[in-house]
């Protein structure tokens, strides 16, 4: 084994490397790599991408442990380095082969710069002999690049950075969406000591605005830099060239990040915090059964000043952050591979109107980067020499309501992303917006032409103005003149599974997340028993 030029180890070595897994849960995609490695297919390369701490090398090491000994000792396993080269790799590959090894795990292999524009070789040649070949590596966007150039048509594609909350909590052994709000999107190192909440939160990748900038640089500042770097000499960068060169790229992906957290925080000031005066939290604390937290706090505060002095200092600090100017096309490019590291999705507002243009609405798929870096803003508001005249209890108040509002609206989000992730393309999901209000999510089936309307509540408890516009006739009305018979309609909480009058279910949202994809079974028996009683109905 001294004759390989890269780090390769076999054997009894790999064995001894992949112990340290036994026993952990597997994620959900590791059904594909199994596929992969086993099916008679040939050609193809195996590409395991995702963000850091996403349990891409926990994958392979997982199936080093679950294979035969015969196939053990037929796998081999190379740890790139920035030193290693594919002219190296090459030759290690090609004694490989004539040693009778069928499988190659390289880990980390997009740090080796010349890979994408050479990753055809790997394919072409060795995979075409019927080695069975997975690339992973911490810069995903290298891979998007290899895919979409040298590897086109050639590659099997299995994603990480995305972890729905169904996953996040047969892996983690948590059963609480608040928590996943928190800390989401990233597996703890070593998956230990999980009824530690202390543990967990020093542990986890988004624990306090430090360790998120920290993750936003490593995992996907870095991550795009090296990989435009790396693809084709440096001529992938378009626009973004000038701010790489002057050593830029950095605070401009991480200003573009935090615009899009900003526009959420003051989307939820504007739409919840302002439109509802502290009204519902001041009604809400002063009748709270718990006596520690019942306060008459909010109803001593100039609330109109309140608000607007809020909108105010974000928009001053938008401003005074603004270090680096930012173009549309900057914009543009850099939403564009945050979309292909799997960071960020679009998921448009639509209106009752086929003909009106949808409303951008970005959704990220990790939500403990959104929840940290809001926290951090509406602490940093805190500080106002307003909010510093006030009592520490009014402070306190002010403080968690807006937060309170921030999870009520990224649990939307959650909700809104896993639905259209595991629904089929017979489906769409998108937030229905009319001239007044909006259904939080509506899914519709296009085979059977109907739909089902869901509110979402960051609420234990049910109330009746929760459900108000889905018992609304005008937009019921609405809704269907579009997108067909309104067969469901479900307020999605935190209490417990129940039924109103009006039709209205009320489902715990955590149960339906952990069910998904099963709820589109459910529409189509509705659809189908729909269609069965207005042909019941026209045949009398």
């Amino acid at each position: 084994m001294s004759a390989f030029k890269t780090n390769v180890v076999t054997g009894s070595a790999l064995l001894a490397l992949s112990e340290n897994v036994r026993g952990w849960q597997k994620r959900d995609c590791y059904r594909q790599l199994n596929a992969y490695l086993y099916n008679a297919e040939c050609d193809r390369v195996c590409l395991l991408f995702g963000l850091r701490r996403t349990g891409k090398t926990t994958l392979l090491r997982q199936a080093v442990l679950d294979m035969t000994p015969e196939d053990a000792a037929r796998t081999a396993y190379i740890k790139a380095t920035k030193q290693d080269t594919i002219a190296n790799l090459n030759r290690d590959m090609e004694q490989l082969r004539s040693l009778g090894f069928r499988y190659v795990l390289l880990d980390e292999v997009t740090l080796m710069r010349d890979f994408i524009d050479s990753a055809a070789l790997l394919s072409d040649i060795y995979a075409a002999q019927g080695m069975k070949i997975v690339l992973s590596g911490t810069d995903s966007l290298g891979f998007w690049f290899a895919l979409h150039q040298e590897l086109y048509d050639r590659a099997k594609m299995i994603h990480t950075t995305f972890i729905p909350y169904r996953e996040h909590s047969r892996l983690l052994g948590i059963d609480q969406i608040d928590e996943y709000i928190r800390y989401g999107g990233t597996l703890r190192a070593g998956e230990l000591a999980f009824d530690d909440a202390e543990v967990n939160a020093e542990d986890a990748s988004f624990r306090d605005d430090e360790s998120t900038r920290r993750y936003i640089d490593t995992a996907i500042c870095k991550n795009i830099q090296h990989s435009l770097a790396c693809c084709e000499g440096g001529g992938h960068f378009r626009h973004l060239r000038p701010l790489y060169e002057a050593g830029e790229l950095t605070g401009t992906i991480n200003r573009i990040i935090e615009d899009m957290n900003h526009a959420f925080l003051v989307s939820v000031l504007t739409r919840d915090f302002l439109s509802h005066d502290l009204g519902l939290a001041a009604r809400n604390l002063r009748k709270e059964r718990n006596p520690e937290k019942r306060t008459t706090a909010l109803d001593e505060i100039d609330t109109e000043t309140v608000t607007q002095r809020l909108m105010d200092i974000l928009e001053i600090r938008n401003r005074q952050e603004q270090t680096v100017p930012i173009t549309k096309a900057h914009a543009v490019e850099i939403k564009e591979y945050l979309t292909a590291l799997d960071l960020i999705v679009d998921c448009p507002i639509e209106t009752t109107e086929p003909a009106s243009e949808p409303i951008e609405h970005i959704l990220f798929t990790q939500p403990g980067m959104r929840y940290c870096q809001a926290q951090a803003l509406v602490h940093a508001l805190m500080k106002d020499e307003l909010f510093l005249s006030l009592s520490e209890r009014e402070r306190e108040a002010i403080t968690g309501r807006i937060l309170e509002e921030v999870r009520g609206r990224m649990l939307e989000d959650i909700i809104l992303l896993e639905t259209s992730k595991a629904l089929s393309s017979r489906y769409k999901v998108c937030k229905l917006q009319f001239a007044s209000g909006e259904f939080d999510m509506l899914v519709y089936d296009r085979e059977e032409n109907c739909c089902a309307a869901f509110e979402i509540k960051h609420s234990r408890q049910a109330v009746a103005e929760q459900s108000r516009h889905l018992l609304d006739v005008g937009k019921c009305a609405l809704t269907e003149r579009r997108f067909g018979k309104l067969v469901g309609k479900y307020v999605l909480y935190l209490g417990e599974n129940k039924s109103i009058e009006g039709g209205v279910s009320y489902r715990n949202a955590g149960e339906f997340l952990k069910e998904l994809p099963a709820f589109q079974l459910r529409l189509e028996m509705r659809g189908h028993e729909s269609a069965e009683q207005t042909q019941t109905h026209m045949t009398m």
